[in-house]
């Protein structure tokens, strides 16, 4: 009795409703054949698949991705420079797997440092650029979880700032990576080192060739992260871009870098020919509302809420209907809700966005009021 009670609710939480956005799929709607992903749209994080996302998984070199964030995160605070000089420390040197074979002692900038490590996954240049910026690797790591604790990444530990180690306590899911994946890309900058297929450091010395293929394989690839060890198996974090909708494929756990590139692009491929995003904004900015009793004699509004909406790809063009009253009294609070925009594509409402005073009007007083009188009289 229980399990079909569990299992009715599950059904009954998987049923699209009105407003609800795009219906979520489940596992076995798309085939595939890593034992973990998840499919998300960036723009609004909508979730439109997941397969056992929750699971703890060893991350491998997908760690990186909150690697390259910290490091962005400080580029925009200012704490660090792109042009910055980065020395390599022996214990960077040393590191293997995947790597640019650092020097001790040798110098790049926080740059080309960056680059081989969103190009290559280079693990010298990421423990190179974690001493750099806290003194140590393990400094940096703690950074790293609470990051991941702001973030709201429950199943989420690192114990290192590469992924190279198959340590029992460093493990996330498909869900907080996509997540991590999510809030890295919304550094526009971090697109100018995960979109290269070729480049080379040390005056040309050196080639590098990127480690996700879909960068040279899949339309509008923006990236993300590859990773791979005996434990994690085959791990891929893959975003791409056409048409000004954006969407991140997880998977975690592939058997073969061949299937795992496969499962994203079955991922991808899916939601860009289902989905594209609806402006939750007209285009025609919106009016003042007339207040009475007011210091003002208007209130400026905008919109609240999301700006965009996930829907499911129609014809048409959306259209907007914005319902205000004729007048507001003072006082005016600013960020209160005075209408509604209510925005359709087709026959179906889309959402019901808050239209809010962009300002607050306070409420006029006594000599307000014998000002705007005496005022009014002497213009007679």
């Amino acid at each position: 009795m229980r399990r079909t009670l569990c299992m009715l609710l599950l059904f009954a939480a998987l049923l699209p409703g009105r407003g609800s956005g795009p219906r979520s799929l489940r596992d076995g709607e798309i085939p595939l054949r890593s034992p973990s992903a998840i499919l998300m749209e960036q723009e609004t994080g909508a979730v439109l698949y997941e397969k056992n996302a929750d699971e703890r998984m060893a991350p491998a070199s997908i760690t990186k991705v909150m690697t390259m964030l910290l490091i962005l995160e400080d580029v925009e605070s200012g704490k660090l420079r792109l042009e910055d000089t980065v020395t390599a420390s022996a214990r960077a040197a040393s590191f293997g797997g995947s790597c640019v074979f650092l020097e001790e002692g040798e110098r790049m900038s926080a740059e080309e440092m960056l680059k081989c490590i969103a190009v290559v996954s280079a693990n010298d240049c990421a423990v190179a650029m974690a001493e750099h910026l806290n003194g140590t690797e393990a400094l940096f790591v703690d950074r790293m979880n609470r990051r991941a604790e702001e973030l709201g990444l429950l199943n989420t530990h690192f114990t290192n700032c590469t992924g190279l180690f198959d340590d029992e306590e460093h493990y996330s899911t498909a869900r907080d990576i996509a997540v991590l994946s999510r809030e890295l890309m919304r550094h526009e900058e971090i697109k100018r080192f995960t979109t290269i297929w070729m480049d080379s450091i040390r005056d040309g010395a050196f080639e590098l060739v990127n480690t996700n293929r879909l960068v040279n394989r899949y339309e509008g690839c923006t990236g993300l992260k590859t990773g791979f060890t005996s434990r994690a198996m085959y791990c891929l974090a893959a975003t791409a871009e056409r048409d000004g909708v954006s969407f991140l494929a997880v998977v975690m756990h592939g058997e073969s870098a061949e299937s795992r590139n496969a499962d994203a692009t079955a991922l991808l491929n899916f939601a860009f020919s289902n989905y594209s995003l609806c402006s939750l904004r007209p285009e025609a900015p919106l009016p003042e509302l007339p207040v009475e009793m007011g210091r003002e004699g208007s209130v400026p509004l905008r919109c609240g809420g999301e700006a965009w909406a996930l829907t499911e790809k129609k014809s048409g063009s959306p259209s907007y209907t914005l319902q205000l009253p004729s007048l507001l009294s003072a006082p005016v609070e600013e960020g209160q809700q005075v209408g509604t925009l209510r925005v359709r594509l087709g026959e179906e409402t889309v959402a019901e966005v808050p239209i809010l005073a962009a300002a607050p009007v306070p409420r006029i007083g006594f000599w307000g009021i014998f000002r705007k009188l005496a005022g009014s009289l002497v213009g007679l």
